[in-house]
């Protein structure tokens, strides 16, 4: 089988698919955030803490996956101190299907690239989330530099829901990530991440990303890392842990 890749930890998706007939998980064992530094400068804090997400991946093909991604708890904390007023809603997440198609590159070269449409179906509890179907599509790219180092780009094009619930909007993404073995088994990565979206009055979101990786076998990888806001849209902090595993 090819190299151990994986859609995690950073938010720059891989270009490459699992082998044909093999299953890999990629799971959050949690993942929490933490935002007070918002737009309108305002008193309110966001607390959200994610339980066990998912991605279920299948290999289709040489070339393609399919994969659905499950949140089974979500927690949504929101205080606001002028008020005093805490709201809570907590429930079962949303679930998005995705479908990757790897254009060259699965089997080897400098380069690789990918396109991965998706569709997110509006199945979450306790409005965790909103009511309505969302997608997009995923354009990734992976590059390999000097000195052992990978570099991700990945731009997206995703169709939102307006806050308001009058109709769609398109936003866009954009990511540059860089990654490398450190020690042994153990690897770094670093990312900027970039989301701008054309509703009225929206701001654009900037986080710095850094985490790592480690290989406990061919087949399992732990991680951990944090993003980090660098603009008031962004959450402030959003720290996690995870593990993948292919069989």
């Amino acid at each position: 089988m090819r190299e151990l890749s994986t859609d995690r930890p950073d938010r720059t998706e891989s270009p490459y698919t699992v082998d044909a007939g093999h299953f890999q998980v990629e799971l959050d064992a949690f993942s929490f955030s933490y935002d007070k530094h918002n737009p309108s400068k305002d008193s309110t804090r966001v607390e959200s803490l994610t339980i066990a997400p998912v991605n279920l991946k299948v290999g289709l093909c040489n070339h393609t996956d399919f994969q659905l991604i499950i949140e089974p708890y979500v927690s949504v904390r929101t205080d606001d101190r002028s008020t005093g007023t805490v709201t809570k809603n907590r429930g079962f997440g949303d679930i998005t299907a995705r479908l990757k198609y790897n254009f060259w590159g699965n089997d080897g070269g400098t380069t690789a690239f990918g396109v991965m449409p998706f569709v997110k179906f509006p199945t979450n509890q306790d409005g965790v989330g909103n009511d309505a179907f969302e997608g997009g599509i995923i354009f990734p790219l992976g590059v390999s530099l000097p000195a052992d180092v990978s570099m991700g780009l990945m731009t997206e094009f995703d169709f939102i829901e307006d806050g308001d619930g009058s109709g769609y909007h398109p936003e866009f993404i954009n990511t540059i990530t860089f990654s490398r073995n450190l020690i042994g088994n153990l690897g770094g990565y670093v990312e900027f991440f970039s989301a701008v979206s054309t509703e009225s009055g929206s701001d654009w979101v900037g986080t710095f990303d850094f985490g790592f990786t480690y290989a406990v076998t061919e087949d399992i990888q732990l991680d951990a890392g944090v993003n980090i806001g660098v603009t008031r849209a962004a959450e402030d902090y959003n720290p996690f842990l995870g593990i993948s595993w292919r069989f």
